[in-house]
């Protein structure tokens, strides 16, 4: 018996992406098509863009778009709730209709030409296939530098990531089924996603510049990513500091018997800029202990309250406009940005 195309959706974050929306939908439109002419995919393979709350028209054309375009569709969030949720809200809407997903960022800096070869990993079976990076020559000597040692970080950790691999990735239905049993509200799915251990493959690409528009992951929010996949998958900075509390506590004991030898000796030492430094010293790293620890704890409090991760404001996937609304829909946004 002959198995029909696998349906394909792609999922799309967006959050204020206005100056790219246009050339990123043709681009990937153009790519379904392509697949849906070798027959690779099926003809009712999905663009799915998940607007995360944008405060520009990124959602007005992504409805725009939906009404020209049978291949793209939306889904709206009623606010802001950061990429990774935004991502996991595509993947949990697409996987109820989807044989496969494939996230890409809607900056097409992820070279849209490899996914020909996610599709045909999953044909020959693989359920996960990973977009990774061949070299950061495109990134700053920081980001480099900074991305470099954050890999080599998590591993001593031993928290296993695909190394230069983003959120540029085609999962199954059956992957997908099963990175829904993960309830954390701390999403890191550059991590999770290599702990469901599925039969997986690498494919490996040139990274791009942006098309357009500026990116949306300065070092800010990047530094509170890195901590965030840190704390949601490792303990080792709290044994870290126990152990340089430990530490300490010998080196205090040694200290504490060489001043006792020397006062038994008659030797005298003022001390106090030893004293001094060793105050701030122990002071700081006390503030630096109980800061991860509180961090910890305020991931404990997000975890323990169990509240929805997002909320779906309009849902064009699930629910497609019929060829009443589409028309009424194309006439009023006309109206509006004519």
């Amino acid at each position: 018996m002959i198995q029909p195309p696998p349906l394909l959706t792609i999922v799309v974050p967006c959050y204020n992406e206005e100056e790219v929306f246009e050339e990123t939908s043709r681009q990937l439109t153009s790519v379904l098509n392509s697949l849906t002419a070798e027959k690779l995919i099926s003809e009712e393979s999905k663009i799915l863009f998940v607007d995360d709350g944008s405060r520009d028209r990124t959602w007005s054309l992504i409805a725009m778009e939906s009404v020209k375009n049978s291949k793209v569709t939306g889904l709206k969030l009623a606010c802001n709730v950061g990429h990774q949720k935004a991502l996991l809200a595509g993947l949990h809407k697409a996987k109820h209709r989807s044989d496969c997903v494939i996230s890409i960022d809607a900056d097409l800096q992820d070279d849209i030409s490899v996914i020909r070869e996610f599709i045909l990993k999953f044909h020959e079976g693989c359920e996960i296939v990973y977009g990774v990076r061949r070299s950061r020559k495109t990134d700053t000597f920081f980001k480099r530098t900074t991305a470099l040692g954050f890999y080599r970080l998590m591993n001593k950790l031993g928290i296993q990531l695909i190394y230069n691999h983003a959120d540029f990735r085609l999962m199954n239905k059956r992957s997908l089924e099963e990175l829904g049993r993960y309830p954390e509200a701390n999403l890191f799915l550059r991590g999770i996603v290599p702990m469901i251990g599925f039969r997986s493959a690498k494919v490996m690409y040139d990274r791009k510049e942006r098309v357009a528009g500026e990116t949306k992951y300065p070092l800010k929010k990047m530094l509170s990513f890195a901590f965030n996949g840190i704390t949601s998958f490792s303990v080792a900075p709290i044994r870290f500091f126990t152990l340089i509390g430990f530490l300490l506590f010998l080196l205090s004991a040694m200290a504490g018997i060489g001043v006792i030898i020397q006062k038994m000796l008659g030797y005298t030492n003022a001390g106090w800029a030893s004293l001094i430094i060793s105050i701030w010293f122990l002071g700081g790293l006390q503030l630096m202990g109980i800061g991860i620890i509180g961090e910890y704890i305020g991931t404990i409090f997000t975890e323990v309250k169990r509240r929805p991760k997002y909320a779906v404001d309009i849902d064009l996937y699930s629910e497609p406009l019929s060829p009443l609304q589409r028309q009424e829909t194309e006439r009023l946004l006309e109206k509006k940005y004519s």
